[in-house]
């Protein structure tokens, strides 16, 4: 097995719209003395994508709908940011105090669909998921691709709670020049039995390791993982499950 290596990559400055987000995330990883090499992914926060696609809403330019203060005065919660919630989501399945769980546009299930207050660059902020993580991931990729001249990953990530479960783990949201899933289906275990549906979520594991380097409060959005043999083509939707083989819906 060849360990596997992550780096944070600090120094990076507030991210606006429109910044060169690829040279950045160069910059900082030459400020540690090393380059890119071939099989590398480098794991981005979500939130600083957004920033730079203008995934950005003043929460003081919301007119929250009637539906949206309704739920709002149910779970005690922001009636702007809730309407901003339901302009992202196809779905509400859950209402607690102070939380909607819902289902994004893209098939997430996640709380407040991804709106997030947090880290946003003001208070009267809120940070949107990208509208096509996917496609994120790859145009990052082929930025990374074109200055360093190797074949590297790109993953993005953001913090999902998990049912039946204390506490966020980083998940991916988007994903490109990496495997998505390792399919263990039909193969056999060191007893002979044959496994039947071992399939292990590779990026949403990458993300989650990198967040060991990274922390909510560090202001480190990237991090460098090397050695984990994870080339490959896949994306995120490709972990997105069908409804009808849903057990939990």
């Amino acid at each position: 097995m060849t360990p596997v290596s992550i780096y944070p990559v600090p120094g990076l400055p507030e991210i606006g719209r429109g910044a060169p987000l690829a040279t950045l995330i160069l910059d900082g990883v030459k400020r540690l003395g090393m380059s890119l090499e071939a099989g590398d992914v480098v794991v981005i926060t979500q939130k600083v994508v957004s920033k730079v696609e203008g995934r950005v809403r003043r929460l003081d330019a919301v007119q929250p709908s009637e539906r949206a203060r309704e739920i709002a005065s149910r779970i005690a919660y922001d009636p702007r940011h809730v309407e901003v919630i339901l302009w992202e989501s196809v779905r509400i399945v859950r209402e607690a105090p102070r939380v909607l769980i819902t289902e994004t546009r893209h098939g997430f299930v996640c709380a407040n669909a991804g709106v997030d207050r947090s880290n946003s660059g003001g208070v009267e902020l809120v940070v949107l998921l990208p509208e096509r993580p996917d496609e994120s991931a790859r145009q990052l990729r082929e930025a990374f691709v074109a200055a360093s001249g190797v074949q590297v990953g790109v993953v993005i990530s953001d913090s999902f709670g998990r049912p039946w479960r204390e506490g966020q783990v980083n998940v991916a949201i988007g994903a490109a020049g990496v495997t998505a899933l390792r399919d263990y289906r039909g193969k056999r275990d060191p007893d002979g039995y044959e496994l039947q549906g071992t399939e292990l979520g590779v990026v949403d594991e990458l993300a989650s390791a990198a967040e060991l380097v990274m922390g909510k409060l560090d202001r480190v959005p990237i991090a460098l993982i090397r050695g984990a043999s994870v080339s490959g083509e896949g994306r995120v939707r490709d972990l997105l499950r069908d409804p009808a083989t849903d057990l939990f819906r």
